[in-house]
């Protein structure tokens, strides 16, 4: 049996497992990376830009049959779906390979190919016999898709995020079960892509949103061009070369899909590590007890980083978290708590939808304003939203927001930085917005706020340009 020694073993390469090494071995460790494909980050095969990729694909279709809408005059057009999915993989085999450039740019000897297993807390087992001694061990191995075993009877029917952009062309029908940001970004896709699409969801949430109001404006806009049914039961049969749906609920149906897309979320990929012989404690899902602010795992040298630990699943997140986890790991004892980035997740529909820092609590107070009206949302015929912005009442800082409405994906990162900079909701109402703007569309419930809270707005609103 051969044996390999190392100060920090990270098992795992994608986006969470390349950061902490990096941090690692920037911090003075001898690493190992351990993988058993080495085959690129989630966002670069199955995650963020391929679906970008289709998301972009269908705005192009939406923005032609929308041209009408400004007197432009147009065939309708024809959607062709090998060359939208041929495109989808040629640029994705081009991101792709820009992840896998960086991992070859790692030194020599590093990169260990292989299924890992823990032996005790610093003893991997690997799938080839050899083992691998550490001082600690980071946990980057990401998250997979989770399909309940009622669709197993579907077969290759069945599609998730990692199998859809391999289609070779678009279905003509399609089944998304869960109303995520994930389900609803591609549902929404498919749709204007001519696919006849119909979302199910077992609860009355949607895209993990808390804010009732903006999920009824959600709501109201999606269910514009494809069907949501909220709070079912599903029953699944296979129909021949087809899926059958039967579903109960508020408005309770059946029907048959080409295919069906499983979108209910994408648990932690733990399973297989053995983390029993790790001597963590762990909660109901499998998931190790950890301090969000070390990445450590109770007072073990072990550290979990990325979509691993299943708390903020997203590349920005990924990658602060295998930093902090990597650097702690090559420091071990001495593990340093780290300021953690305001919470900032963004749903890339049409209108994107944007969620930032803290939900609303009893210690603030809220702005609502709606884009239906607003000025350059109307010149741009692409009026409607809602924004809810949450600040503390009694200091008026800015808190959090939901933002639902026209490029908020952008306007989300103001909100983020304003909230890491400390920003009050006056303060931000005396900086300069140009007009006209679908920034200005922000500033009707940031007054709201500052009446709220007993702040001087008048010497702000001298002007106030129409459709602000």
């Amino acid at each position: 049996m051969t044996e390999m020694h190392c100060d920090v073993a990270i098992i795992g390469a994608g986006t969470a497992g390349l950061a902490a090494e990096r941090a690692a071995r920037k911090a003075g460790a001898k690493t190992l990376l351990i993988d058993d494909g080495f085959s690129g980050t989630t966002c670069a095969t199955v995650g963020c830009m391929p679906s970008k990729l289709l998301i972009a694909a269908a705005d192009a279709t939406h923005r032609v049959r929308q041209a009408a809408t400004f007197g432009i005059r147009t065939p309708s057009p024809t959607v062709d779906g090998p060359a939208v999915m041929n495109r989808l993989r040629k640029e994705r085999e081009a991101f792709v390979a820009a992840t896998l450039k960086t991992v070859e740019q790692i030194p020599s000897g590093i990169r260990v190919r292989g299924k890992a297993r823990f032996i005790d807390r610093t003893t991997l087992a690997l799938s080839d016999g050899k083992s691998v001694f550490a001082k600690a061990i980071v946990i980057a191995t990401g998250a997979r898709p989770s399909v309940p075993k009622t669709f197993e009877v579907l077969g290759e029917l069945v599609l998730t995020n990692e199998t859809i952009f391999e289609l070779r062309s678009l279905p003509r029908s399609i089944a998304v079960v869960g109303a995520g940001p994930l389900g609803l970004e591609l549902a929404q896709a498919l749709a204007r892509l001519d696919v006849d699409t119909e979302v199910f969801e077992q609860s009355d949430h949607l895209a993990a949103l808390r804010d009732a109001e903006v999920v009824k404006e959600l709501r109201s806009i999606l269910t514009t061009e494809f069907r949501i049914y909220s709070g079912v039961k599903l029953e699944v049969a296979r129909d021949g070369d087809a899926a059958r749906l039967s579903w109960s609920g508020s408005s309770p149906g059946a029907r048959s899909f080409d295919r069906v897309l499983i979108a209910t979320g994408r648990p932690p990929q733990l399973q297989d590590l053995n983390l029993a012989s790790a001597g963590v404690s762990m909660d109901k899902r499998g998931v190790p007890h950890f301090d969000s602010t070390t990445l450590q795992c109770g007072n073990a040298p072990i550290f979990l980083a990325g979509d691993a630990d299943g708390q903020r699943p997203v590349l920005h997140e990924a990658a602060l978290e295998g930093t902090i986890a990597g650097r702690n790991a090559a420091v071990f004892p001495d593990v340093q708590r780290a300021k953690r980035a305001v919470p900032l997740s963004i749903m890339f529909t049409d209108p994107p939808l944007a969620t930032i820092g803290t939900p609303p609590s009893d210690t603030t107070v809220v702005g609502t304003g709606s884009y239906a009206d607003q000025g350059r949302a109307k010149v741009d015929a692409c009026n409607a939203g809602l924004v809810r912005i949450y600040a503390n009442r009694e200091s008026g800082a800015i808190a959090g927001a939901v933002l639902l409405g026209p490029a908020m994906d952008h306007m989300a990162h103001l909100f983020a930085w304003a909230i890491e900079r400390g920003e009050t909701v006056a303060r931000m109402l005396e900086l300069p917005v140009y007009h006209p703007i679908l920034e200005e569309g922000l500033k009707p419930p940031l007054r709201q706020i500052c009446e709220s809270v007993g702040g001087d707005i008048a010497h702000l609103d001298s002007v106030a340009p129409p459709g602000a």
